[in-house]
């Protein structure tokens, strides 16, 4: 009996051991996906839950897959809520995505890491590619204007040209101000050479806790860029192209022939001097209209994408052309990059991203202010020779064409670069990660140039000079040369701890080690040959050709910078309601001396989502989503500290005779401050995440307080051989206020779709103090920078009116010199006089609001965006209307000139000889306030049915209209002025034109 008890055991024993086997053995899975909309989904991810194991979804929405038959498939796809369905030995498994509008699942880059967007303490704003993609542009950052709250955007129009960028104002009176870039976890301080077509996401991180753990480098903020992956189970090839037609909306209203000689004849007279004879000077030119074109721009992107068991391949291509809408200008863009990773085991893969990028330019050969200025009598040519412009602007003003022709295909503008990484990741201990990546950018670039000899121009005949034909054979070519490099090292090694507990908790931490390493060399030479001229022939543009003992002006230069740190972040979470941020770091760089060169920072944050509590799901309905949030940060600013200053410098002083030689004296360049230490950041953050209505309404609000204490300052302290300049730590400046992110997303009916998105931002700009006392003022130019006002300010007179009579002069308060006709300056001090003194604030060039909106409509195949953008409260200097060294040509304001009393209380009297009138005041103030239509696209995406029977997946045509109407009372191209420099922007001194762009395009997949 024990012996058949024995047998019947060990079978009963084999039975079950079979049908665990059975159980664990693959099986095929088929079936097909579809959206809530009964359509096929290509392109869906299918993966089995826990391994690396995936395949992508046909064109028809078909996967099959081979996983074990008691395993889980994860399906996802952009746009759409992930499911998690159980095998259970099944082999045909359909599935109905349901669309997401909800984005509280999305992954955003924080520091050295992701995180659900959900679980977020800081400020941290996501744009999709799709998005971006949608604007034809050379720049990836363009295409984000007017989609982040907080985030300043000022573009220029020319070829190639990088965009300015602020993150919550200004945060030093110094020039670093840039935010940081994270390119795939690389430090950058552009992101030109990336390509607009191949970027996943941007995620901007506002707030100082959210950038804390970038130490020194990220006191600006940062703009993280991810760029795209390829696809599991699936091989895509992918094309887009676009060509457009840019041209010049709005150009500045200039006089024509007639009205620039009755203004000019009418200075004339005011001036007692006799008139100018036009007899012949009969034309009428528009030389705005000679020196623009409408221009094409053409964008093009192929990606070629594999994923196979054990590795992922993406190629991306890209070239772009770009000609400039002066005419002659032209900036080509060629990108390549290979994203590569291997799975070696499931707990070990490596890879690389490199990203190759070469440009060329061909830069403006005439400038726009020339043609402002240049006389509408004149004409272009007379029997084939240019002409010389009148005798009263001849020497400063040149023919405009005759310096476009003469300069065209002159300049060879090179650049090359390399940039990316290679890395390696392994899983330990269930619940451990340690990745090391090592990172490389090298950048290259060389120019060469050739000043060519003078045409043969004529010279008009005025009053009793007859019209004459001349040649300046003073004139000599000469030949320039330039060579620069870049060179950037960075290494990160990172261990990461990832845990879930029973009972809710998450927890997140990673700490690692970081080190940049950059240099830069830069080599310049020009010279001139007195004896033969060098052709103009492109091979012959190079310094050697010209013998050595001609005139040779050389120039060069170059830095190293290192910075290292140490960091450490944790993330906390607690039933998905409860949650904790926190980082610290400690950051070193090379530019201070020893004792202050390493120092701490750090955040922490907290947030509730109180939608997760019992209460507030029962009590409180229509509200899908709500959490509030805090943060607190500290961080370094080292960027504006010049290398070295620990260290004695030297500068050559003035020259002394001993006998028969002459010798130079050496002085201190400036004097050594051993205590100088980094700018510091300390700011907080408070928000709140809502979503309501089933997901269709959101909205995002936060309140920011940033101050920036020890701010680099300058000033001069007398010396015995002079005065020195002295670096030192002295003031503080605050950066308040406020950011509203909402949107609306919603269907009606099967197939019409739409949402809206509004975002404002207002940020209040203060110097708290500054300098070693009150009085202490940072003047560059017309810009001021002091304690009470926000950082480089516009300071100068106020206009109060015209002085119309004597009567006028008698009961006003006048300036030395001030004649009737010209302007009336507001009396600050009360005084009884103008002076100097009398000078105040008249605004900002940074603009405190700004403001976005975007739209986006489909209906079946069809889709529409509408996208506006503005910024308002900031002001513009015309600093093109300041020039009295010549007469110039009159911009239409002043046909409305002073002439008699009471014929206007704005312009005053035609006369450049009464300097009174060209005094920085409000005059040449105008106020920056716009809203611009920044993109109409209209699109069509073909049936995927239909497209299936040639081979190919997804076919989207589409057509657009950029910054086709501006709305502004700006007299310029642009209401963007220039912003670069914190303490000198605003300048208007004829811009380049943010053109309008007319393209159409297609996408399409195979």
């Amino acid at each position: 009996m024990k012996k058949i008890f024995t047998k019947f055991s060990v079978l009963i024993f084999l039975c079950f051991l079979l049908i665990n086997v059975a159980n664990a053995q693959n099986v095929t899975v088929k079936g097909i996906v579809k959206d809530d909309a009964g359509l096929t989904v290509p392109g869906a991810s299918v993966i089995v839950k826990g391994t690396s194991n995936g395949v992508q979804t046909d064109v028809n929405g078909n996967y099959s897959i081979s996983a074990p038959s008691n395993g889980t498939l994860v399906f996802t796809y952009i746009g759409f809520t992930s499911q998690e369905i159980s095998i259970n030995g099944r082999t045909t498994i359909n599935v109905d995505l349901k669309s997401s509008t909800n984005d509280l699942q999305q992954v955003v880059v924080v520091g050295y890491g992701t995180q659900k967007k959900r679980d977020l303490t800081g400020s941290i704003a996501s744009v999709k590619g799709e998005e971006i993609e949608k604007l034809t542009a050379t720049n990836p950052i363009n295409a984000l204007q007017g989609k982040v709250p907080g985030l300043t955007i000022t573009n220029n129009g020319a070829p190639g040209s990088s965009p300015t960028v602020r993150i919550r104002g200004i945060n030093s009176t110094g020039g670093a101000v840039n935010p940081l870039y994270i390119v795939d976890g690389q430090m950058q301080e552009n992101i030109d050479y990336l390509n607009p077509a191949d970027i996943e996401s941007i995620d901007v991180l506002k707030d100082v806790s959210s950038v804390a753990i970038y130490g020194l480098k990220g006191a600006n903020g940062v703009i993280a860029v991810t760029t795209k992956k390829a696809a599991r189970g699936k091989t895509l090839v992918s094309f887009s192209s676009a060509i457009g037609i840019q041209r010049v909306n709005d150009k500045i209203a200039m006089t024509d022939a007639d009205g620039f000689k009755k203004l000019y004849s009418a200075q004339l007279a005011n001036l007692n001097a006799a008139p100018f004879d036009y007899t012949n000077y009969t034309a009428n030119t528009n030389w705005q209209d000679l020196i623009f074109r409408n221009a094409v721009i053409n964008t093009n992107n192929l990606s070629i994408s594999n994923s196979g068991e054990k590795s992922t391949t993406l190629i991306n291509l890209g070239y772009n052309n770009q000609d400039g809408v002066m005419k002659y200008s032209n900036y080509k863009k060629f990108i390549a990059r290979l994203n590569e990773e291997i799975r070696i085991t499931e707990k070990i893969k490596i890879g690389t991203n490199l990203t190759g990028f070469h440009w060329r330019n061909e830069p403006n050969t005439s400038s726009i202010t020339n043609a402002l200025w240049a006389a509408p009598i004149v004409g272009v040519q007379t029997n084939g020779l240019y002409n010389s412009m009148p005798s009263f602007q001849r020497a400063q003003v040149g023919n405009p064409v005759y310096s476009m022709e003469r300069n065209r295909n002159t300049s060879i503008n090179r650049g090359y670069r390399i940039s990316g990484n290679l890395y390696a990741e392994v899983k330990f201990l269930k619940d451990f990660t340690l990745s090391s990546t090592v990172y490389t950018d090298l950048g290259f670039n060389n120019s060469r140039s050739y000043s060519p000899l003078p045409y043969r121009t004529v010279n008009l005949g005025e009053g009793t000079a007859a019209t004459e034909t001349v040649l300046d054979n003073s004139i000599r070519t000469t030949v320039s040369q330039s060579a620069n490099e870049y060179r950037k090292y960075q290494q990160d090694h990172i261990i990461t701890y990832n845990k879930e507990i029973n009972g809710g908790h998450k927890i997140t931490a990673v700490g690692g080690f970081n080190s940049v390493f950059e240099s830069y060399t830069t080599l310049s030479g020009s010279r001139r040959d007195t004896t033969v001229n060098v052709p103009n022939n492109s091979n012959l543009w190079y310094l050697g050709v010209i013998n050595q003992n001609n005139p040779t002006f050389n120039g060069g230069g170059g830095e190293e910078e290192s910075n290292a740190g140490v960091f450490l972040r944790t993330s906390y979470s607690y039933k998905d309601k409860y949650l904790f941020n926190g980082t610290i770091r400690r950051d070193g760089n090379s530019k201070l001396a020893n004792q202050n060169r390493w120092q701490t920072f750090g955040s922490i944050g907290l947030g509730w989502v109180a939608s997760e509590e019992d209460f507030f799901k029962d009590n409180i309905k229509g509200i899908d989503f709500l959490k509030f949030r805090g943060a607190y940060g500290s961080l370094g600013n080292g960027g504006s500290i010049p290398n070295n200053l620990f260290e004695v410098g030297l500068t050559t002083a003035s020259n002394a005779i001993f006998g028969d030689q002459i010798y130079t004296a050496l002085g201190n360049a400036y004097l050594v401050n051993p205590n100088l230490g980094y700018e510091k950041i300390k700011g907080f953050d408070f928000g709140f995440d809502l979503k309501a209505l089933n997901n269709k309404l959101s909205a995002e609000i936060n309140y920011f307080n940033k101050k920036t204490e020890d701010l680099l300052t300058t000033y001069t302290l007398p010396g015995p051989a002079g005065n020195y300049t002295y670096y030192d730590n002295l003031g503080t400046v605050t950066n308040k206020g406020i950011e509203v992110s909402l949107g609306w997303s919603d269907k009606l009916g099967k197939d019409f779709s739409y949402s809206i998105n509004p975002n404002f931002s207002y940020t209040s700009n203060k110097v708290v103090s500054i300098g070693n006392s009150t009085n202490f003022l940072i003047t560059n130019g017309i810009n001021v920078t002091e304690t009470g006002k926000s950082i480089g300010y516009f300071r100068g007179y106020k206009q109060v009116g015209i002085y119309q009579s004597a009567a006028d002069m008698a009961k006003m308060p006048v300036m030395a010199g001030s004649q009737i006709g010209d302007i009336a300056y507001q009396d600050i001090n009360g005084d009884g006089v103008i002076t100097d003194q009398d000078r105040t604030y008249l605004g900002s060039p940074f603009p405190p609001y700004s403001y976005g909106l975007s739209i986006t409509l489909n209906y079946k195949g069809f889709d529409a965006t509408i996208d506006g953008q503005g910024f308002a409260g900031h002001k513009i200097y015309t600093q093109r209307r300041t020039q009295v060294f010549a007469t110039l040509n009159y911009e239409a304001n002043r046909l409305n000139a002073w002439t008699t009393p009471g014929s206007t209380n704005v312009e005053p009297i035609l006369d450049n000889t009464r300097a009174n009138n060209f005094l920085f005041s409000n005059y040449f103030i105008e106020p920056g306030d716009y809203f611009r239509l920044r993109n109409v696209q209209l699109g069509y995406t073909f049936d995927r049915e239909l497209l299936s029977k040639i081979g190919v997946s997804k076919l989207r045509l589409f057509l657009s209209g950029q910054n086709i109407k501006t709305w502004s009372k700006t007299t310029g191209y642009s209401p963007e002025a220039i912003i670069g420099n914190p303490t000198s922007s605003g300048a208007d001194n004829g811009l380049y034109p943010i053109t309008s762009v007319y393209t159409f395009g297609l996408n399409v997949t195979f």
